[in-house]
């Protein structure tokens, strides 16, 4: 199923993995990429010497396209986009929009850049500095999400960009990638969908939260980080949306203490890096320390299986996938149920 976006990327399916934190390591990664679908592997919670080791062991399992997903804001950015180019990576996604100078290194050094966006002007301006496609979300995404559904966002974008679009939020199956690439996209990108295989490193206890979640236990909140934030509704999300702002401080302290221990950061980096993630919102101290240590409540529940103390980033999708299949069967059923339902709609409208 040729697109604009495996002949860029040089994969073999118009499919994306996306580079959610503590769950897209390694071994997803290099399974994504031996299925023919590209694999991207997160960062944010890596060091700079942990993201060489990944990606190195992602290249010792495979030889196919992947890439790795960075934070623009980073103190250490251009560091680590110095790492993609000497380790040969593909591709370099970004969770924010990268500046024009970060992208126009990266290019010159033959890697392709996507940022990932959430509105039709953030569109235009990334192409406008250079990048080689977009990632645009939908509000239906996990994670940092936005208002507007991907069926609304993807076709404007579609619409005001000429560089390659990727679809994201709502997606599982081969059904949303045939409607995406009816909308014009040149793929889609799916989390959820791929948290959920056998390859995925997330604690079995973890798994199981989301298989038994409906639709409606997939929820919003801006307690977290200030941030609005799509995750499965969890003892630590009710204690963050009922406690008060002391004992939002108290708990924000405490996984920040936590936190700064594991990163190595010091306090004044810390604070730092919370500022540097408000994407110019005004935030409380306790918010701005949360901001600055959300990794640290990921990794509670997806490395360490503590639902109660810690959140759990979902899309909306969560509520209606059943089953834990191997990222193989994922990649392969989805592309085949695609093209299939294309194949019947143009016999049909020629008919």
């Amino acid at each position: 199923m040729p697109t604009p976006l495996t002949e860029l990327t040089g994969v073999r399916h118009p499919l994306v993995q996306t580079g959610m934190g503590w769950v897209a390591g390694p071994r997803l990664v290099s399974a994504t990429a031996r299925a023919g679908a590209l694999g991207i592997l997160a960062s944010a919670t890596m060091t700079l010497p942990q993201l060489r080791d990944a990606v190195r062991e992602v290249k010792a399992r495979t030889d196919a396209p992947f890439g790795v997903n960075l934070r623009a804001d980073a103190e250490d950015a251009d560091a680590r986009a110095e790492l993609l180019i000497e380790e040969g990576v593909r591709v370099a996604s970004f969770a924010l929009a990268p500046t024009r100078a970060l992208i126009a290194r990266l290019k010159d050094a033959g890697t392709v850049v996507v940022p990932s966006v959430g509105a039709v002007r953030h569109a235009r301006k990334v192409e406008e500095w250079g990048a080689d496609a977009v990632l645009v979300q939908g509000g239906e995404g996990g994670g940092h999400t936005g208002q507007v559904a991907t069926g609304v966002l993807l076709p404007q974008v579609v619409d005001a960009v000429g560089i390659p679009v990727i679809g994201a939020g709502g997606f599982h199956d081969g059904r949303g990638l045939a409607a995406a690439l009816v909308y014009g996209a040149a793929g889609a990108a799916m989390g959820t969908r791929f948290l959920l295989t056998r390859e995925s490193t997330v604690p079995d206890a973890v798994k199981a939260r989301y298989l038994a979640a409906e639709v409606t236990d997939v929820t919003v909140t801006t307690k977290v980080d200030g941030l609005p934030h799509r995750m499965l509704r969890s003892e630590m999300v009710e204690a963050l949306e009922s406690g008060g702002r002391t004992a939002a401080l108290v708990r924000a302290v405490r996984h920040a203490a936590a936190f700064r221990r594991l990163s190595g950061l010091s306090w004044r980096a810390m604070l730092r890096e919370g500022r540097a993630m408000r994407h110019g919102k005004d935030l409380t101290l306790s918010q701005t320390l949360l901001a600055a240590n959300t990794p640290m409540l990921l990794k509670a529940a997806m490395v360490d299986g503590r639902t109660d103390a810690g959140v759990m980033a979902a899309g909306q999708v969560a509520g209606v996938i059943e089953d834990l299949p191997s990222v193989a069967e994922v990649v392969g059923s989805t592309v085949e149920e695609a093209a299939r339902l294309l194949t019947a709609l143009a016999a049909r409208v020629r008919a």
